[in-house]
C-alpha cells in the first residue's frame, strides 16, 4: 500500500473508530433494556425479555418523552435564531462594547447551574411565572452561549459578497434574507439547533429546581429510577430512549452537511 492509499484510507478507519467508540458504551445498556435478569458473572443476559420497557411506559416515560422533545424544540426554536442575530451583531459590529456583550452572552457557561437555579426559583414563585415558561426561558439563556458562538464562527466566514451582488439586482432585503443568507447558513444555523436542543434534552437541575418536579422529564425519569436499587432494565429503557432524539438529529444535521458540501 502506497503513501496516497493510506491517505485515502486512514479517514475511512477514523469514522470506523468514532463510530464504534459511540457505539460499544451503549451496547451493555441496550441488553439491559431488552433483559428481565442479568446477574453478575453472566456475560449476557439469563433471561431476556420487555419487563424493564413495561415499568418505563407504566412510569410515565411516553409523557416524559413527549415533554422533554416539546421542551427541547421551544429551547431550540427561540434559541437558535436568538443566537444568530447576537452573532451577527458581534461579527458586523454594529452593537457598542462587543466585548461586554459577549462577556454577558457567554455567562452562563461560568456560572454554576445549581446556584443560579436556586437562586432564581425564589424570583419565579414570587412572580408567579408559569413554571414551564420559566424552565424554558432559563434553558434558553443557558443554550444561547452554545448557539451564539457557532453562529459567530459561520457569520466570520460568510461572504458578503453574495448579497451585495444580489442588492445590485434588485433584491429586497427579504428575499436576500430567504434565497442567500439562510441558505448558505443552513448547516449552521442546524448545528445551532442541535446544539440548543441537547441542552435542554440533556438538563436535570434547572427542569428539577424551577419546575418544582411537576415537569418531569426524562432526565429526571432516569434519575429517579436510577436512585434505587433493582431498577437497571428501566433504567436502561430510558436510557436508549433518551439516546434516540439525539442521534436521529446528529445523522440529519450530518445529511445536511453532505448535501451543502455538494
Amino acid at each position: 500500500m502506497n503513501k496516497v492509499e493510506v491517505i485515502r484510507v486512514l479517514p475511512r478507519f477514523g469514522r470506523a473508530f468514532l463510530a464504534l467508540w459511540f457505539v460499544l458504551p451503549l451496547v451493555p445498556i441496550v441488553l439491559w433494556a431488552v433483559s428481565n435478569r442479568w446477574s453478575f458473572p453472566g456475560s449476557v443476559p439469563q433471561e431476556w425479555g420487555f419487563e424493564g420497557v413495561r415499568s418505563a411506559v407504566a412510569a410515565g416515560g411516553i409523557d416524559a418523552f413527549v415533554r422533554s422533545t416539546s421542551l427541547a424544540l421551544a429551547v431550540a426554536a427561540i434559541a437558535t435564531p436568538l443566537g444568530a442575530l447576537a452573532a451577527r451583531a458581534l461579527v458586523n459590529g454594529t452593537v457598542r462594547f462587543p466585548a461586554l456583550v459577549a462577556g454577558i452572552l457567554f455567562a452562563p457557561l461560568a456560572l454554576p447551574p445549581f446556584a443560579v437555579a436556586l437562586g432564581l426559583d425564589v424570583l419565579v414563585l414570587r412572580s408567579r411565572i408559569p413554571s414551564t415558561v420559566a424552565v424554558i426561558a432559563l434553558l434558553t439563556v443557558a443554550a444561547i452561549p452554545y448557539t451564539t458562538y457557532l453562529m459567530r464562527v459561520a457569520f466570520g466566514a460568510y461572504d458578503i459578497g453574495y448579497e451585495e451582488e444580489a442588492r445590485t439586482l434588485g433584491a429586497s432585503s427579504l428575499l436576500i434574507l430567504r434565497r442567500i443568507r439562510i441558505p448558505l447558513l443552513a448547516p449552521a444555523l442546524a448545528g445551532a439547533a442541535l446544539l440548543a436542543f441537547l441542552v435542554a434534552w440533556s438538563d436535570y437541575v434547572i427542569t428539577l429546581l424551577i419546575g418544582g418536579g411537576r415537569l418531569v422529564t426524562v432526565p429526571i425519569l432516569v434519575a429517579s429510577f436510577a436512585a434505587g436499587t433493582g431498577n437497571d432494565a428501566v433504567v436502561a429503557a430510558l436510557s436508549v430512549a433518551a439516546v434516540v432524539p439525539p442521534l436521529l438529529l446528529v445523522l440529519m444535521l450530518a445529511r445536511l452537511r453532505r448535501r451543502a458540501g455538494r
